[in-house]
């Protein structure tokens, strides 16, 4: 009996387990979702696996749908923005200077891209550095030539940009704490982790979209990290997302095989759109799971029951002290 209770404890704990997992698993058995928060998420971009573009797999999360977070090398950071006209991601670094968080020494490591990947640092972006200590950086004035050989200049550091003279949102607070502060564009994070070692902190603003106004007056500076995108447009994706072929579905990929998936309603998968007659008819990775399932349970019921009938018919005499008799035989 005590052997067929635990039979019955270890089939409900993978009950229990399989009730945690199978809901979780969106892409191909459901829909993908749109949001995250009040940030949209579409193609390429994807929170469920399966959704989106496969170049893009698991490098954003949703925590309790409500933030979304880009992975990275350096960590995992807040995105407060998306845009797909002009594919970008806004993102924040929890350690960086701003106007609303007081001075403080932050040494932490800066953020960085994995280069392999569709992501890339916008050209937009400007990074502000604090208090560096001068015998190991060059501060100094940007001479008029770098803007006509950029190259000859990307030692220093410019203690007379624009951006140093006119903080987003505080015009005054590095005369206010008494501090200095110097533009720099590194062309790799290992320059800016070489800054922050002799450097108190830095900052990274990129120049936003200002609305309907003439250069340079439509772009204003705002405090983040601007992340570029690719949106690689496939004729097999314009055709699931065309809704005169049958409803409109949404572009994903098999996460087994990473091959190019139309995810259409009601659990539907098609390999090229959502009309009736194009619908490939097999339901996605849910179904599969489902099956694993069924077949992992069963699995486990019948190694128990094996397990149990064996303890059952096995003699209740043990070997003692190492010697076995005739009547402690098991073999």
């Amino acid at each position: 009996m005590e052997a067929i209770h635990r039979l019955h404890l270890h089939a409900l704990a993978i009950l229990v387990i399989v009730a945690m997992v199978v809901p979780s698993t969106v892409a191909g058995g459901g829909l993908c979702r749109e949001s995250c928060g009040n940030i949209p998420v579409r193609y390429p971009l994807g929170i469920d696996d399966g959704c989106g573009s496969p170049y893009y797999r698991n490098m954003l999360t949703c925590a309790d749908n409500a933030t979304l977070r880009l992975r990275t090398p350096s960590g995992t950071y807040p995105v407060t923005g998306a845009d797909y006209s002009d594919p970008h991601l806004v993102v924040t670094d929890p350690s960086m200077w701003t106007c609303a968080r007081p001075f403080t020494s932050v040494h932490a490591a800066p953020f960085s891209l994995d280069t392999s990947t569709r992501f890339s640092l916008s050209p937009r972006n400007e990074y502000l550095f604090f208090d560096c200590d001068e015998a190991r950086v060059i501060v100094a004035p940007r001479p008029a030539s770098c803007d006509r050989y950029p190259d000859r200049c990307d030692s220093a550091c410019d203690s007379a940009g624009y951006l140093c003279r006119n903080l987003p949102g505080c015009r005054g607070a590095l005369d206010e704490g008494n501090m200095t502060c110097c533009a720099y564009r590194p062309r790799a994070t290992e320059s800016l982790r070489a800054m922050l070692r002799h450097c108190e902190a830095y900052t990274s603003v990129y120049w936003r979209a200002a609305g309907d106004k003439f250069p340079p007056y439509d772009q204003v500076p705002a405090y983040g990290v601007r992340v570029d995108f690719e949106i690689p447009v496939t004729t097999r994706c314009l055709q699931c997302q065309d809704k005169r072929r049958g409803e409109g579905g949404t572009c994903g990929f098999d996460p087994a095989t990473r091959d190019f998936v139309c995810i259409c309603g009601a659990g539907r998968n098609s390999t090229t759109d959502c009309a009736d007659g194009h619908t490939s008819g097999h339901h996605g990775s849910a179904g599969v799971i489902a099956a694993s399932v069924v077949v992992s349970i069963s699995a486990a019921i019948g190694i128990g029951g094996l397990v149990w009938y064996i303890r059952k018919i096995r003699p209740s005499k043990v070997v003692t002290c190492g010697v076995q008799s005739n009547e402690n035989r098991f073999f």
